[in-house]
């Protein structure tokens, strides 16, 4: 299903672009035929196809059209308009025609091409983090396909840039020094049990690594995911078991191919194998076949074989099969009054390439095919000086354990992004729903698993806010009232992983703060019961690791646990780590008092003291002791993993220590890690997390236990929520966040937001 969803974003970006072609060759053909008569197209349904909304003000008989930062404003018979407030005049202007509006073919490129939109601005020199383009991926594979190396049907994992040199990337952005350096591009291919991990530089056209690694499981690939289908398809071993659930037509089994994790062997399926498991469900027509579970149902299927190579079973438990749509066939027109949001000047923010400047913040967007969203050289820019922040921001992974120990459930600890890639199975954001109707979206190009680039239309979201009152103050016996409106930047991702949707903020204010705000929705992973309410004799141990929502239907407990990997130069490379507590201490001092409060401070040295789980009562910073603000205090960022949530916080993994899940994967259990940055150390689960036997990842990376005092240090925030399954989000989940903040503290002099309009005027980013 998301598949033919965007292969369809795909054609109507493809039909878009011929329509502005087309529209192009109409003015160069309306040039030699001078005089002749216009071609008209409706004003609705052509501002439809553009992605434009249409709203018709009967007051003042006028015409609001709206795309992006584009406000236009059109009167039938005039050729006047006004963008974003400014008048342009049409070549040809709109005109009723039996009753509707038209417009000349050409009006679309004649107004949102007009250059009034100063959204985007022109990149005269790349950013050396901006990702590979079309070209690049096509000709990193052609190198490899004419090379010594190459073979059939390569499978593709990761095809991306190799990042250059971090002080070198630095020295461009801060220092505007040239950047010379060669652009790499980086591979890993899967072949049956190996993995190939390979460069390819750009200039010189070569493969310059091919590094093959035995006994690697790789990500999963959208091939397999077809591969799976086939197989269950054409079992009869399947259709048989199908059989004896009343199920007789196997074409409308759905298949979802799980990873199977790693328990040591207990389960029969040695380290070598690579397998899935399959769970399935039944499509019964209603679009929502996650309400279908065919329980203790579960196929291994052998991905080198392609064949099932074991059937798990257990007792028989009916399929629920009661409709349960969540989208009606027949929608019903909202009858909320329209929510407009309007930007009659255009926009606060410009983006150059891949680079995004608001206000003060300066920070480069791109998309990873693994781990998605991706920010860096993020700065802000202090009484005229770009001062460092954070050299790269991401989501390092995450986990989604389930705590059923039942056949089908009890290997369900799902690594999205180490797993299935998360980056690669990223959702279309659609304007008005998935982002404000005012949000600019961004496509992105990464690598499908054959090696060709793939466009992801609207990949990423932009948007302005209004974010509550910045500060307020009264005087109660003057005339003073000091008030400033908050307004954040807000740059979304969604990934669409199975029957979960994930939706990832990063919040930027105007004073300094980052938010990092990661929201679940979509489709709960559900198990079907034969209890229909808590009354039934059945439903007390139906219920045992989950909530009855519906009938037959219990949604199990689980937890979702995220990573975020943050590479923190707090005003430079040399950050430290330190705890501030506030303390009750005697009175030493003459007074009525008997205590006092105190701060008492620390500096954590080592990276394995650094592991700990989240107290909120301590202050956690990460501190530049060589940089000081106006009063000698030393400039830092305050981490805060949980700063509210809508679902209960996961403090640590809800698993016995025993369990080979703690075995593979320490990061879920603490919220704070800090190391010594490593260019190698990326990502918390390993890079090979798929049937791990041991810890590659962060319980790897602080085994040396190095040094973490005034070093470049790199924070692993782990956030998430433990959730308890409950009625009202069945059949489809409201969104439930959990959120993250990075504070400055004594970063800067005063209240950042003061004045802030007089230093805006002052402020000029430097387009490269």
């Amino acid at each position: 299903m998301r598949k033919q969803r965007l292969l369809n974003d795909i054609q109507k970006i493809l039909a878009l672009n011929l329509s502005i072609a087309a529209s192009f060759w109409g003015l160069n053909t309306q040039a030699f035929a001078h005089g002749g008569k216009a071609d008209m197209v409706s004003l609705y349904q052509n501002m439809s196809e553009q992605g434009a909304k249409v709203v018709k003000d009967d007051f003042t008989n006028t015409y609001m059209i709206t795309k992006g930062s584009m406000v236009v404003r059109a009167k039938p018979n005039s050729d006047q308009v006004l963008i974003n407030g400014k008048p342009f005049t049409l070549s040809v202007p709109l005109l009723i025609k039996d009753g509707k509006p038209v417009i000349g073919k050409d009006f679309f490129n004649e107004v949102f091409q007009s250059g009034l939109d100063q959204t985007f601005k022109i990149e005269n020199t790349f950013h050396p983090l901006n990702s590979l383009n079309s070209d690049e991926i096509k000709k990193t594979f052609d190198v490899i396909n004419r090379s010594k190396y190459a073979y059939k049907n390569m499978r593709f994992a990761e095809l991306k840039l190799k990042e250059p040199e971090k002080a070198k990337v630095w020295d461009y952005f801060i220092n505007h020094k040239e950047f010379k350096e060669d652009r790499i591009a980086s591979f890993i291919l899967l072949k049956g049990s190996q993995a190939i991990e390979g460069e390819v530089n750009l200039n010189t056209q070569q493969v310059t690594k091919w590094n093959v690694l035995k006994d690697t499981h790789g990500m999963v690939l959208l091939d397999n995911f077809e591969a799976v289908q086939r197989v269950i398809e054409t079992s009869k071993e399947y259709q048989e078991a199908l059989r004896k659930r009343g199920i007789t037509d196997v074409k409308k089994v759905i298949a979802t191919p799980l990873t199977v994790g790693y328990f040591g062997g207990k389960d029969g399926l040695d380290k070598q194998l690579n397998i899935l498991k399959v769970v399935a469900y039944l499509d019964v027509g209603d679009g929502n076949y996650w309400a279908h579970p065919i329980e203790n149902l579960v196929a291994v299927v052998d991905l080198d074989k392609e064949k099932i190579i074991k059937i798990e079973e257990g007792s028989i438990i009916p399929v629920p099969m009661a409709n349960r749509p969540y989208m009606s066939n027949k929608p019903v027109p909202s009858k909320l009054k329209p929510l407009n949001i309007t930007e009659p000047e255009g926009k606060n923010f410009s983006i150059t390439g891949q680079t995004i400047h608001w206000g003060n913040w300066c920070l480069h967007v791109a998309l990873d095919s693994r781990v998605g969203l991706q920010l860096s050289t993020v700065t802000y820019k202090d009484k005229g000086v770009k001062r460092k922040v954070m050299y790269e921001g991401n989501l390092g992974g995450m986990v989604v354990p389930y705590g059923d120990p039942d056949i089908g459930w009890y290997f369900k600890s799902y690594l999205d992004s180490g797993e299935y890639g998360m980056g690669t199975l990223t959702s279309s954001i659609l304007p008005g729903t998935d982002a404000p109707d005012n949000a600019v979206l961004l496509d992105a190009v990464i690598a499908d698993y054959k090696g060709q680039p793939q466009v992801i239309p609207n990949a990423i979201a932009v948007f302005e806010r209004y974010a509550g009152p910045e500060y307020k103050h009264h005087e109660i016996f003057g005339n003073q009232d000091a008030s400033e409106a908050r307004r954040e930047l807000v740059v979304r991702w969604i990934s669409t992983v199975g029957n979960y949707d994930y939706m990832f903020d990063w919040v930027f204010a105007q004073n300094g703060v980052i938010g990092i705000n990661a929201g679940a929705t979509g489709i709960e992973a559900v198990k079907g019961v034969k209890s229909r309410t808590m009354h039934d004799s059945t439903a007390k141990e139906d219920t045992k690791y989950g909530t009855l929502i519906d009938h037959n239907i219990v949604g199990t407990t689980h937890q979702h646990i995220y990573n975020f990997r943050l590479d923190m130069d707090v005003d430079g490379e040399n950050n430290s780590f330190m705890h501030m507590d506030p303390v009750v201490k005697a009175n030493d001092k003459s007074g009525v008092r008997t205590s006092s409060m105190q701060i008492d401070s620390k500096v954590i040295t080592n990276e394995q003291n650094a592991a700990e789980k989240f107290d909120p009562s301590t202050i956690r910073l990460l501190t530049n002791f060589n940089k000081e603000n106006k009063l000698g205090n030393p400039v830092s960022y305050q981490l805060i993993p949980f700063a509210g949530g809508t679902h209960p916080v996961a403090k640590g993994a809800n698993f016995s220590k025993d369990e080979w899940l703690f075995k593979r994967l320490n990061f879920m259990d603490k919220q704070i890690w800090v190391t010594q940055y490593n260019p190698d150390e990326r990502y918390p689960e390993g890079k090979y997390s798929n049937r791990s036997t041991h810890d590659t990842g962060l319980g790897q990376f602080i085994g040396n236990n190095e040094n973490i005092e005034n070093k470049d240090l790199v924070v692993w925030m782990t956030t998430g929520t433990t959730h308890v399954a409950r009625a009202e989000e069945w059949p489809i989940m409201p969104t439930e966040w959990v959120n993250t903040l990075i504070k400055p503290w004594n970063f800067f002099d005063s209240t950042p937001t003061l004045n802030l309009g007089e230093e805006e005027q002052n402020t000029q980013h430097d387009h490269h």
